[in-house]
């Protein structure tokens, strides 16, 4: 995953901190992340979000607000507003590249910020948000027992995770003031909203308040047993399949044309997770899968093994090669199913080195409808016509180059 650090100007002109992360193919669209409160756009969620989003063709900008992480400006002089101030200026600096978000996500007060900035923008065709809550004042009870200091003294220092950080009272009043139902009603936008069922620090209360506030389209999908910090990888990474799957029926995600010589385009094959076998892979013309191998031989079981794509490519390609026959011969088949398994089988009587191993596929058809017995055997003969089987039967040939490190070891 290919990241680009830059900088921008936020609400006030401050230089905020950001990263682009873009895809390895195909970029298909552009989506915003705001992180949660006091939190950061370098945070677990954030960047395993990013990564799985980039993998299917969406590039991510996710970014410090203003006096936080590697942004600059002060902390102490923003609010509620200022951050929704700030997305308004990252959405500004992505149009400018041409790279136009369609597709906006915040985290916690992060999604109470994009469901306010969405309402101002035309560009922003989906929204979704995790843990947010209904009322931006709701972050408030992270510091409750310093508020009576704030009030009366105007700012006072509050440790937040750890950190300290100097709350003013304007912060304080801004967030009194965010009511957000005016603008989620207004939302020209389709909206998911995600959020645990033991969520401690915002209620799922506020997920519904959310939906039901909303006009539709609208989906509400649970985070199950997840933290509200989404800490752990594979809530992570179930959050980011669900807002990738939802989203491509709401942003469009145009394939480019394919290359010369090339006529289904380039299949984009890329680790997802470098400590196990898991691997994204993105077609040209936007489709995502997951490959993997099984949990006896060290992988996760998240997707199919390679030998199990081969034998679906066969069984697909066999499938699809009968129903043109039939189609085309007007002939009355309900039904293809196509059963495959593959071994590696000892050469014994092949054209092969005595104890060489070969790669094996059984298929078993089954077809379904009113075909006499003439017509059954001829498709059984249709069946080794297939492109997928012709190729697996003859020789191929497999070119292989080195490309030169994007980003270098020494960078």
């Amino acid at each position: 995953m290919p990241t680009e650090r830059i900088t921008f100007p936020g609400h006030d002109g401050s230089e905020l901190a950001a990263r682009l992360d873009l895809p390895d193919g195909p970029h298909l669209a552009t989506a915003l992340f705001a992180h949660c409160f006091t939190c950061g756009k370098d945070i677990p969620a954030a960047r395993r979000i990013a990564a799985r989003l980039s993998s299917i063709g969406i590039a991510v900008l996710r970014f410090d607000f203003t006096g936080l992480g590697h942004s600059k400006g002060e902390f102490a002089n923003t609010s509620f507003t200022s951050n929704v101030d700030d997305l308004i200026a990252a959405n500004g600096y992505l149009t400018e590249r041409g790279m136009a978000p369609s597709l906006m996500i915040g985290h916690s007060l992060g999604g109470a910020a994009v469901l306010k900035a969405t309402s101002k923008l035309n560009n922003i065709k989906a929204v979704a948000t995790l843990g947010a809550p209904f009322d931006p004042e709701h972050v408030t009870h992270n510091f409750a027992e310093a508020l009576p200091e704030i009030m009366a003294h105007g700012a006072a220092e509050v440790s937040l995770g750890g950190r300290p950080f100097r709350i003013g009272k304007g912060f304080v009043e801004d967030l009194a003031e965010g009511a957000l139902a005016p603008s989620i009603g207004a939302l020209n936008a389709a909206l998911l909203v995600l959020h645990a069922p033991r969520d401690e620090t915002v209620s799922i209360d506020n997920a519904g308040e959310i939906f039901l506030t909303a006009k539709h389209p609208k989906s509400f999908v649970t985070l199950d047993s997840a933290d509200h910090l989404i800490t752990r990888s594979e809530d992570a990474e179930y959050a980011a399949d669900v807002i990738a799957t939802w989203a491509r029926r709401y942003i469009a995600l145009a394939p480019p044309a394919p290359p010369p010589g090339a006529p289904e385009g380039v299949l984009r094959v890329s680790e997802a997770d470098p400590e196990g076998y898991l691997t994204d892979i993105t077609s040209s013309d936007g489709h995502h899968l997951l490959a993997d191998e099984p949990l006896a031989y060290g992988g996760t079981n998240k997707g199919l093994s390679p030998y199990g794509f081969l034998s679906a490519g066969l069984g697909a390609c066999t499938s699809m090669t009968l129903r043109m026959y039939a189609r085309r011969k007007g002939w009355p088949l309900a039904h293809v199913s196509v059963d495959v398994s593959h071994n590696k089988v000892h050469a014994q009587d092949a054209e092969t080195a005595v104890g060489e191993k070969i790669d094996t596929w059984k298929r078993r058809i089954t077809l379904t409808g009113n075909l006499d017995p003439e017509q059954r055997a001829r498709l059984l003969e249709i069946a080794d016509k297939c492109p997928v089987h012709r190729t697996l039967e003859r020789s191929s040939k497999v070119i292989t180059e080195l490309v030169d490190d994007p980003v270098p070891a020494s960078a």
